[in-house]
Order: structure tokens, then sequence, then C-alpha cells
């Protein structure tokens, strides 16, 4: 006897064996047994969240003789025949490959024939977003008004596609992602009815790979058992079969990036790939164990129940903790950014390594960019390298080395001089050409900004509205806008930021400091 795969042997038969959709699963069973059944349905949700099972559970169910509690029987005559695949009352219709008119013109041609046997006809159109225009055209008046003996059920994984007229014609229903504790259950109780031994743990991972799709966990379950066929599935095994990576080397590699080391990463990167493992899955594996301890850093350190809200083992859990005092919280926002647009790239990429090499070089030397995020890393830099004293000394030629007696002198960039008049007018003029070196939401709030030079030699930059100035005013904010100006002008530039509420009416002292500097006489409205 050929075997069969787990997906299709334990296919859920009647309601109550559906898991994860019990607000569609209700909702259908109470039609069924108050009679208010509808004439068209739309299925709508991602792959291996139960559309098509519980359509043709559905289909039993209305033609059932003997229904119990809104779901069929099981034994009488037409749901056998439904199970069987040879009932003439339940069409199944695949649109990915019968997507034209005539397909449509013959389905609306049978509908006018009245069931042989049961009450109704069913007719499933699987992917039904894949149907030309044409064909949704030709479906919509009888998809209206069907005769009474007839109901249609789509389902698609798109429904963005789907045209407003077909919508407003069916009653939508939206499936969920299944949870992981809900997936791992399932593959528990149906591994103990296979008899095969599986860790607990390897079952988890499987579930939180499967992304939601319960079709798409027992595939996976399946095709480890295969591969260790007669032993007993550990979650080492399950991570070989997937091309997966086991969490601990997530902490190895946050703490190398954390370091700068770049010779680390790439050579932690050499053993994953030369392991075999998915390089796509690390990345993505590898934002959710940075979300896990961007959440721990979020959470209050004294609450127990941050464990249980993140799950996972104590072990990992103490390790998290650790690495959450070594990095602060905008550092893990950069770090989550980076690799999620890298997982985007990877998608349709056929060099994935050289992304991946070429982000860990990145996340490494921020001084390479000039973001917002960036800046406040080479700030944190900076700010570790002062607080261990691990500056370079620069080495000098033998001629030119200072006598033995004086001390060596340190490679310490001399202080930036005072900004001049002059620089405050070259900063005012090239106003738009330096917010071309801010990123982020600063750049709007610096472009829609005044600036003027105070009575003190100050740079005035008066915010548009409130929220500009409290955005400029930012520590963070502040510490960039400083560097930015003292690269612009090579000059350290002294600055205050207003608000629109600070806008004040020149003084004397002002308006003799504007006429003097503007060679003309200047009347205040």
């Amino acid at each position: 006897m050929s075997y069969t795969a787990l997906y299709r042997k334990f296919r859920p038969a009647v309601f109550e064996d559906v898991k994860g959709q019990d607000h569609i699963v209700s909702t259908l069973k109470n039609q069924i047994k108050t009679g208010r059944i509808g004439h068209a349905y739309l299925f709508c949700g991602t792959r291996g969240t139960g559309k098509t099972t519980i359509a043709k559970i559905f289909a039993k169910s209305v033609n059932c003789e003997n229904p119990v509690e809104g779901s069929p029987c099981g034994e009488c005559p037409s749901c056998k025949a439904i199970a069987d695949g040879a009932s003439m009352n339940v069409i199944e219709i695949d649109a990915a490959s019968n997507n034209g008119v005539d397909n449509i013109r013959e389905i609306i041609e049978e509908v006018a024939y009245s069931p042989v046997d049961g009450k109704y006809k069913v007719y499933i159109i699987d992917e039904v977003h894949m149907l030309s225009a044409g064909a949704f055209n030709a479906l919509l008046k009888t998809l209206e008004e069907p005769p009474k003996y007839v109901i249609f059920i789509l389902a698609t994984t798109e429904v963005q596609k789907i045209p407003i007229t077909v919508l407003s014609r069916c009653q939508r229903y939206d499936f969920k992602r299944i949870s992981i504790e809900t997936i791992a259950d399932r593959l528990k109780e149906l591994t103990t009815i296979e008899k095969a031994d599986v860790e607990d743990k390897a079952l988890k991972y499987i579930a939180k790979t499967a992304d939601g799709s319960m079709r798409d966990a027992l595939s996976l379950l399946d095709q480890c058992l295969a591969f260790h066929y007669g032993e007993a599935l550990t979650y080492e095994m399950a991570l070989n079969v997937l091309g997966s990576v086991d969490v601990t080397v997530f902490s190895q590699m946050l703490r190398l990036i954390i370091e700068d080391n770049i010779i680390g990463c790439i050579e932690l990167l050499e053993k994953i790939v030369m392991q075999g493992r998915e390089l796509t899955n690390f990345v993505t594996d590898f934002t959710w164990y940075l979300r896990n301890l961007m959440l721990l850093k979020s959470f209050d350190s004294a609450d127990e129940s941050a464990q249980d809200a993140l799950e996972m083992s104590k072990e990992h859990f103490e390790r998290l903790k650790e690495e959450a005092q070594m990095v602060d919280i905008n550092t893990i926002f950069r770090y989550i950014s980076v690799f999620s647009e890298l997982s985007n790239k990877m998608k349709y990429s056929s060099q994935k390594r050289i992304l991946l090499e070429m982000t860990l070089i990145k996340v490494c030397r921020p001084q390479m960019e000039i973001d917002t995020e960036s800046i406040l890393e080479r700030v944190r830099v900076l700010e570790k390298k002062l607080e261990s004293g691990d500056f370079v000394v620069s080495a000098q030629p033998a001629a030119a080395q200072a006598p033995v007696a004086q001390a060596p002198k340190k490679n310490v960039k001399p202080a930036a001089e005072a900004a001049l008049p002059e620089d405050i007018d070259k900063i005012a003029t090239g106003w738009k050409s330096l917010c071309q070196m801010v990123d982020g939401l600063m750049k709007p709030a610096m472009l829609k900004a005044e600036r003027y030079m105070g009575p003190d030699g100050k740079l005035i930059i008066n915010a548009a509205t409130a929220l500009d100035e409290k955005l400029l005013s930012q520590e963070d904010h502040q510490v960039a806008l400083d560097e930015i100006f003292t690269q612009f002008t090579g000059k350290k530039v002294p600055f205050i930021v207003k608000g629109p509420a600070d806008t004040a009416i020149f003084d004397s002292g002002d308006l003799v400091e504007l006429q003097s500097r503007l060679g003309m006489s200047v009347e205040i409205e």
C-alpha cells in the first residue's frame, strides 16, 4: 500500500477536528443548524490555514442526511461519496488552470441543472484571484442570484486581487495564521497516533518554522521523520533537516557585532555556510532573536512573566538578559531595521552570502553611513572608547621623534575653532545643502525651519511647529546637528533651537546688528 502524506492522512473530516479557526467554524455550524445558509462565501487567508478543508466539510454538512450539531455524520451515502471525491454535488475547480471566460460559462450552464440527489450543489473555486477580468464579469450575475440549490465557495490567498463587485456578493471569512502552541499541540497529538518518538522542543521548532500554516507543519514533520526514520527525532536533528541554526549561534553573532568584530562575524558565517544552513532562514531567525532582545529591553527587569511572554528556556532567557545589558535600545532598533531590509533583498538575490557579509560589515562599521541611527551608533562607539581610554597613538618617523625626555603625545584631534559670523552666513545660505546631510524625521523639520544669527553670535533655528522643536531639541539630535555643523563649516558652531512661540520680534540691539550687516535700513512690520 502506498504511503499517504501526513497532511492528507490527517485532514479534518468534521468541524471539531479543525484547529485555530474557531471563529469561522462556530459561525458556519450555527448557519447549518438554523438553516441560514448563504449562497456565496469567500474564504481568504494565508496558505495551509484550512480554507479548502473547511469548504469540503461545509459541503458535506449541507448535504448530510444526519448532521450532528452542524457537522457531517460521515456515515451517510452523501458524506461517503463526497469524502471519496465521487459526488456529483461537490465540484472543485482550480482557477489557476481554469481561469478563462469559457470555463466560467461551463459553470453557468451546469448551474441550471438541480442536483440528482442531496440538497445542494457546491462549487469550490480555489485560487479564485487567478480568474481573468472577463471571467469575473461572467460570474457576477450567477454569483449574485444563483438557484436556491447552489452554493459558491471562493478560496484565495490574495484577497486584494478580488474585484469589489465580487467581494460585495459574498460572505467574507478571514482565516488567521494558526498559533505556534496550537500547531505544536496538534503535532504532538498526531505523533502519538503514529507512535513516533519526537522531542517536544523539536515539535515547537517545527511549529515555529511553519509560520502559521498547519499544512506546512505537517509536511516539515513528515520530512524530518523520513530523514531520521526509526530514530527518536530530537531538536538538533530537526535543525539539521530544515537547514536551520541553533539559537546559541545567534547569541555568538550578536556579541561579535556588539564588539565590532568583523573577522569573527565572517568566520562564524563561514561555519554556518559549511554546515549547509539556509542563509535566508538564518537572517529571518536572527531578526526574530533581535526582536526578543528588544522586547526584553523594554520589559521591567523585575517582571517574572517576561520569560513566559518571550516563550524561551531559562538558559536562553538568562543569556538574553546578559546581552540586554551590553547594548542600548536605539542600537537594537538599528540592527532590526538593517536585517529586516536585508531579509527582503535576499528573497530575490542570487548572491545571498555576499549581501549578508556586506550587512555584517555595515552594522560593525556605523561610520560608513550618515543616517541618524548610524550617527548614534558612532557616538556610542566613541563613548565606549572614552571610557576605556582606548586611543591609537600615531607612529612618528625616527627622525621626527621627540627627545627621550619629552612625553609621547597621543593622536588627539584638536578642538575645532569657534565659528565666526561669516560661518553662520555660510550655514544660512547653504541651508538646503546642509539639510541633505540629515536623515530621518530631522530632515523635513530642518527644511521648514527659519535660521538667523542672534545678538550673541549663536545660530538660531526657529522650528516651524512645536513638534519639530521637540524633535530637534532631543539630546541625540542635538549631538547629530553639532557634528553636521562642524563638518559643514570646519568650526564649532554654537546654536539653539526655538519653537513658534519663541519667535521673538527683533529688539533694538538685533535691529542695529541686522542694519549694519545688510548696509541698509530695516523696518519692522
